[in-house]
């Protein structure tokens, strides 16, 4: 690895690390950092707040600039420096041509030249300026394309952090419900298990027990009927014998007759009938239980999709940037906001909040029942809701009902911006929440867009009638609408 130039060092140390240029009239702060004068007064331009250091962001309690007279010096070395380098170099600084040192710019050719260039034949004609007023200008526009290549990059970098971040959300949220799905219809499918081995236990005792009553009977009538054909056959054969003979004894023969009358077998009892007939009243209870709870699960599923994406109007919900405060700065498409510590120059409009660092969305809402979706970082404060159209603006607010707002925030801790405040004690903060506002009932509802949980509902009636627009208070964390 190659040393580091102790000229480059040097002239880093004598560069503004706002304006990026050498010093010019370099005063230190009480931290000890060093900047131009024009510069740190233009950092400081316009802000109420107490003045802070831009690169250490440590608070100033008085605005005492201290010459710095020692780094003059020295950044009057490092010019005379820099320009012995460029002289011994014999390439960058200096024409080839004429060993001159290149202090003009032509405009025509967009190449530096030196004194002997401008007066001949090739740049005579052309619009020629001192060389540092061409590379202020240039600087300036190539600072400005700077600027908004670098707001891409972080719009680009903050979408693909929100984006893995909601991905990695989804699918955090897909696995719980995964698991829950699959215990919750385990118990079932155990429960049902059970249920079938208990209700076939309980019918293979009942067929032992009729096949057991079956084999009696059998048993019993089988007796009965070879004692009944033994008599028969005896019967029979007396009728075949003469009558002095046949006569004889036969008070006796019609007895046997008489006492051998067929014996009904025992029948199966009510009470297993009754027993048997439970068993299909169970089946068919089980069955309709369970077409119940399928046509419960169906119709509970169908509610929620319902309540998301039919109840409420999903409305495309834009930032007005007349109401932005002079920190918050709006995407182009006004779909995102963000806090930055300078101030824009904006006017001082009737519509806009002064102090609070609030803004409202475009749109404004008198009837009928709305929801819009807000993503939000996992820091700290920030705070999502919906405000009355008459919402004061200038200085202190508070962000209560009574002063016509209604909202969640985070600061230290997740909460509901009612009277009194009420603490949301949630064990995961959720990244996405969706406002949903009915106009005609007068109530607003927060839930968490990823696992469409609860998070707290403002009360039928608490919303009063009028116009009623989104509101959002950023500090730190930027803010997103989905589409």
């Amino acid at each position: 690895m190659a040393a580091e130039n102790p000229l480059e060092s040097l002239q880093e140390e004598a560069t503004c690390p706002v304006c990026l240029e050498y010093f010019t009239e370099p005063v230190t702060l009480e931290c000890g950092h060093n900047f131009c004068r024009v510069c740190i007064a233009q950092c400081w331009e316009g802000s109420d707040t107490a003045a802070s250091c831009p690169q250490c962001r440590e608070t100033v309690q008085q605005r005492n600039l201290r010459p710095n007279r020692q780094l003059a010096n020295i950044l009057e070395l490092v010019k005379r420096l820099s320009l012995q380098a460029t002289r011994g170099a014999g390439g960058d600084g200096v024409c080839e041509r004429h060993q001159e040192a290149l202090k003009l710019f032509c405009e025509e050719d967009q190449t530096p030249i030196c004194v002997v260039c401008d007066r001949s034949r090739a740049h005579r004609a052309h619009r020629v300026v001192p060389i540092e007023e061409a590379a202020q200008e240039y600087k300036e526009r190539i600072q400005a394309h700077l600027k908004t290549l670098r707001e891409e990059r972080e719009k680009l970098l903050g979408l693909k952090a929100t984006g893995e971040g909601n991905c990695r959300e989804y699918l955090k949220q897909t696995q719980t419900e995964r698991q829950k799905i699959v215990s919750e219809f385990q118990q079932l499918q155990q429960f049902l298990e059970k249920q079938e081995r208990l209700l076939l236990a309980q019918l293979e005792k009942l067929d032992e027990e009729i096949v057991r009553i079956q084999n009696e009977n059998v048993s019993k009538l089988s007796k009965q009927i070879s004692h009944l054909s033994e008599l028969i056959s005896e019967m029979e054969g007396k009728c075949q014998k003469p009558a002095s003979e046949f006569l004889q004894d036969v008070r006796t023969t019609l007895s046997r007759c008489e006492k051998g009358k067929f014996q009904q077998p025992e029948e199966i009892s009510p009470e297993l009938e009754e027993r048997v007939s439970g068993f299909s009243q169970k089946r068919i209870v089980l069955l309709e239980t369970l077409g119940k709870f399928k046509d419960t699960l169906t119709s509970e599923l169908e509610r929620k999709r319902g309540e998301s994406f039919g109840a409420y109007r999903q409305v495309n919900v834009t930032l007005d940037s007349d109401t932005a405060h002079r920190q918050l700065f709006l995407s182009e498409d006004r779909k995102s906001v963000r806090w930055e510590y300078t101030r824009q120059r904006l006017p001082n409009n009737p519509e806009r909040f002064d102090t609070e660092l609030c803004v409202l969305g475009c749109e404004g809402f008198t009837s009928g029942r709305h929801c819009w979706e807000v993503e939000v970082e996992a820091r700290q404060y920030w705070a999502v809701g919906v405000a009355r159209e008459s919402v004061g603006r200038k200085g202190e607010i508070s962000r209560s009902p009574d002063r016509g707002i209604w909202a969640v925030e985070r600061l230290d801790q997740f909460r509901a911006l009612s009277s009194p405040v009420t603490p949301l004690p949630l064990s995961r903060f959720p990244s996405r929440i969706r406002v949903c506002l009915d106009c005609d009932r007068g109530q607003v509802t927060f839930i968490g867009a990823g696992d469409e949980a609860p998070i707290f509902t403002f009360p039928p009636g608490s919303v009063p009638g009028g116009r009623i627009r989104p509101w959002f208070w950023v500090w730190d964390t930027p803010l997103r609408l989905c589409p």
